[in-house]
């Protein structure tokens, strides 16, 4: 920042734009609404003479520094006209103003300091009309109104007032009225060292822990989010606090910071800059998070190179952002560690020895010379696997930080084919505690995509959809944490039955090897589950385990889709299903760590994407293939025999609650074999008793029933069917916001519907009574009168935007070429359901079943259905229905 020293001033950058007309400002006539007009017009003319700069260039850290000196000049012109030189105030630059900082919608923060000793003595309604003229011109201001007795209180009572008041800059008024602002509130008389860095540290913690604690957020929020502007930011106070120092590179004189470190943290920032100054242009307003919408934009206009019907661009784009955001992690981490040990200093531990070469310094571990990587490279891993084994170190020393960033080119492939290097690796992955601690540690410090190049190519890559959250590589990593959480138990609420199995198992290592390459050939091409268990066989070749183990590591990793995918996609009711699946798993083991490597997975995709209902549902998949494979999976399923014996258990226990024997035997021939397919035991007694006790047999009848073990409702519809009869019903789930997870459709030989769906409601639980209530009178009403319900029309929600594409619709038979299978690939959105059976209704299709599988923004949905006379679909019929469902989706 430059400034007039003997005012504190800014100074118009060298190479700056000639974007503001000095003297047509100072000549502005006397009126009021002549001043408005002007400094409206000096604004909006410097604005867009900035934004055309920066498309065609320039660079960004001038652009900032000037807008703030054009901003500073505007209100200086506003100030002088509406206050004489000893109205007994000050206007005081604050916050990113007063470093100089300022991107075209920034907030410009301003306080108005009082002299004297209360607020009463000023002419609050000329402030006012001060502040008004800033909004009305176009400023976003951020101001305060304060005495030099308020400023005092406030910065000894919060420490975000003192930082910003520890950044003020004296602009216009009694500047003696600065000076003893600045003298009262000097943060080193009323905030000690330690106090102020433990405050500002916890003040950073909580601000991480809002964005999951990752940099890696798909959106991410450039100035608040970990290695985003603020924490670039978080540094230079602590140095001005410690130091006294005004600039980042001051650190480097002081020894706090290497030259290279200081570009890398300069080169960062002008980076976010660049990205934030064209958010702010292409948003139109003061916007910090990386939308998906600007995402686009951004790399096109930035010159990344876009390939026909791909993401290239933008994830090359977000890959570059996240490699900037994670070294900016890093050095954030690296240079508050340094503060910490030089302000609170843990000496319980200091000079213990706890290994060759390593000793405990201030609660931190550290090398004892600088020359230990260069002699012993293997402690570039044993310092991992030391940090595992004494968890009341608080971790790596700063300086021993930068030497392992120093010596990563040790690690080449004579250190990955070492076996000492190796088995120390192999060490560390079996201990109790720490694992995924230390691993996540081995990222930051780079040590891990150096151990294993190929990690390196996955690191910071992003995906361009809805169903990944995270980046590649910290997806990775969290799902080792969530395999540590089976192993401590701590989150049975979230986890009911994993840690359970976890705890059963002898090898636990295999699963963070499986975790470590399930998704690590991402981007390359060609199936990822292929190319990383090829990846995790060459890696596990150079482990201390037995070679069933390393076979076990590269099958878990090339089928780590299959149980998700089996549960989500298929209908697991079916027992071919489920013995295919058994078959696939080949014995009880095999079974345990996939189902725990899934539920991991899932789990670690998006923090709303694990829930009760998957829970349930892969349990449900496990269950019944660990009693396939009890039973024997040598014998095949006959489907005929197994409907038969549903059949006959459902009859037994209708009878078995008391029900006439006649009215029994009706219900349950009725039903066709696919009931006894699609239902479990459990959900066909309860339908068939809401059918055999109906009040009004005959009629309409919707029943609704909370399944607590999965936190779902399931809803049961049995009326007279009619074309537009699913229509209707999703319809109206739609109208009261539910969200249909599972769909069995069914329709009795005497022609009415048999169905049961599986919902949620708005906050991802069942039901409460009230809502089944009305759920259930709507429906029944509806039904009886075989009335069709238009769908909905629902405003695309603007996270969907960037995503929506046609829908693919393909088509198969089934049913031993019966129905026609109608699978459809699209975007989800509100209302899906309901869109996609009023297009069939269109065409005058019958729905026979429905198969509902949701990931992440992708909706793949399978409809089985005839014609009106219940014939198989003909071209002419499948091309109608193709234009429907795009009319519907708004995608034609």
């Amino acid at each position: 920042m430059d400034t007039d020293a003997s005012l504190g001033r800014l100074l118009l950058p060298e190479g700056a734009p000639d974007c503001l007309d000095m003297g047509r400002l100072r000549q502005v006539g006397g009126r009021p609404t002549d001043l408005l007009y002007a400094l409206k017009a000096a604004l909006k003319s410097a604005d867009q003479s900035l934004a055309e700069s920066f498309w065609s260039g320039a660079p960004v850290d001038m652009l900032v520094r000037t807008r703030a000196w054009v901003v500073e000049q505007i209100l200086l012109t506003a100030w002088g006209r509406m206050f004489p030189a000893d109205a007994g105030m000050a206007l005081i630059a604050v916050g990113g103003f007063g470093r100089g900082e300022l991107h075209p919608y920034s907030d410009v923060d301003l306080m108005v300091l009082l002299g004297g000793k209360s607020r009463s003595a000023h002419d609050s309604k000329a402030i006012e009309r001060f502040v008004m003229l800033l909004w009305d011109a176009g400023f976003y201001l951020g101001h305060s109104v304060r005495t030099l007795k308020e400023c005092t209180a406030e910065a000894r009572k919060d420490v975000v007032t003192a930082t910003n008041l520890m950044e003020s800059r004296y602009l216009a008024g009694d500047p003696g009225l600065f000076d003893a602002m600045r003298e009262q509130t000097d943060v080193s008389r009323i905030w000690s060292g330690p106090e102020f860095f433990e405050a500002k540290f916890r003040e950073q913690v909580e601000r991480h822990e809002r964005f999951e604690d990752t940099a890696y957020n798909l959106e991410p929020n450039i100035k608040e989010g970990p290695g985003g502007l603020r924490d670039i930011q978080m540094i230079g106070w602590v140095a001005k606090r410690h130091f006294g120092a005004e600039t980042l590179h001051a650190l480097v004189d002081h020894g706090f910071l290497t030259e290279p470190e200081f570009q890398e943290l300069h080169a960062g920032q002008v980076f976010l800059w660049r990205i934030r100054f064209a958010l702010h242009l292409l948003a139109g307003r003061g916007e910090d998070r990386l939308l998906f919408d600007f995402q686009r934009q951004i790399a096109q206009r930035f010159g990344y190179a876009e390939q026909a019907n791909s993401n290239e661009a933008i994830e090359q784009f977000m890959q570059d952002y996240y490699r900037v955001v994670m070294q900016l992690e890093r050095l954030n981490e690296r240079l508050l560690q340094l503060f910490q040990e030089a302000l609170l200093p843990d000496d319980s531990h200091d000079g213990e020895m706890i290994a060759e070469g390593f000793r405990v310094a201030h609660g931190f571990l550290e090398v004892t010379d600088e020359q230990m990587f260069t002699r012993r490279p293997l402690a570039l891993l044993e310092i991992f696997l030391l940090l595992a084994q004494r968890e009341d170190i608080h971790g790596v020393r700063a300086a021993t930080v930068r030497q392992i960033g120093d010596h990563l080119e040790l690690i080449d492939d004579d250190f990955r084919n070492a076996p000492e290097v190796m088995a120390c690796f192999f060490e560390l992955l079996r201990q109790p505690s720490g694992v995924y601690t230390q691993l996540q540690r081995m990222n930051r410090y780079g040590v891990l995509a150096a151990l294993i190049p190929a990690f390196a190519q996955v690191t910071g890559r992003m995906q361009f959809d809805l169903f990944h959250v995270y980046t590649v590589d910290q997806h990775i990593l969290f799902v080792v944490r969530n395999l540590r959480r089976f192993a401590y138990g701590k989150y049975a609420r979230s986890f009911p039955r994993a840690p359970a199995i976890f705890e059963s198992l002898e090898h636990p290592e295999i699963l963070y090897l499986a975790a470590l390459f399930h998704d690590i050939a991402k981007g390359r091409g060609g199936d990822h589950s292929e190319l990383g268990a090829k990846d995790a066989t060459a890696f596990c070749a150079c482990l201390p385990m037995p070679e069933q183990h390393r076979n076990l590591v590269a099958w878990l990793v090339e089928q780590h889709l299959l149980m998700s995918q089996t549960a989500q996609r298929k209908d697991i009711s079916d027992p071919e299903i489920v013995h295919e699946f058994a078959m696939a798993m080949g014995n009880t083991t095999r079974l345990q760590y996939l189902y725990l490597l899934t539920v991991a997975d899932i789990a670690a995709t998006s923090p709303k994407l694990w829930n009760s209902w998957k829970d349930g549902l892969l349990w449900e998949l496990y269950v019944a293939a660990r009693d396939t494979l009890a039973e024997g999976i040598e014998t095949p399923v006959d489907r005929q025999q197994h409907t038969a014996r549903q059949r006959e258990s459902a009859r037994q226990a209708m009878l078995g609650q008391g029900f006439e024997p006649g009215a029994v035997g009706h219900l349950i021939e009725n039903l066709p074999a696919s009931a006894f397919m699609r239902f479990s035991p459990g959900q066909m007694q309860w339908a068939a008793s809401q059918v055999l006790q109906a009040p009004q047999p005959g009629r309409a009848l919707v029943a609704v029933r909370e399944k607590t073990d999965r936190k779902v409702s399931e809803v049961f519809v049995s009326a007279p069917d009619f074309v537009g009869l699913i229509a209707t019903t999703t319809t109206v789930f739609d109208e009261m916001g539910l969200n249909v997870l599972a769909a069995r459709v069914v329709t009795t030989r005497d022609g009415r519907s048999f169905d049961l769906f599986q919902v949620m409601d708005a906050r991802d639980g069942p039901l409460n009574e009230n809502d089944s209530l009305k759920l259930r009178e709507r429906l029944e009403s509806l039904l009886e009168r075989k009335t069709v319900v238009q769908p909905m029309r629902r405003k695309l929600p603007r996270r969907l935007r960037p995503f929506v594409s046609v829908p693919e619709v393909h088509f198969t038979t089934a049913r031993g070429g019966t129905v026609t299978a109608v699978e459809v690939h699209c975007t989800d959105r509100p209302g899906l359901l309901s869109q996609l059976a009023a297009a069939m209704v269109e065409c005058g299709l019958r729905i026979h079943d429905a198969m509902i599988a949701t990931f992440g923004d992708r909706v793949e949905d399978t409809f089985l259905v005839s014609d009106r006379e219940d014939r198989l679909l003909d071209e002419a019929l499948q091309a109608e229905l193709v234009s429907s469902i795009n009319r519907h989706l708004n995608v034609a």
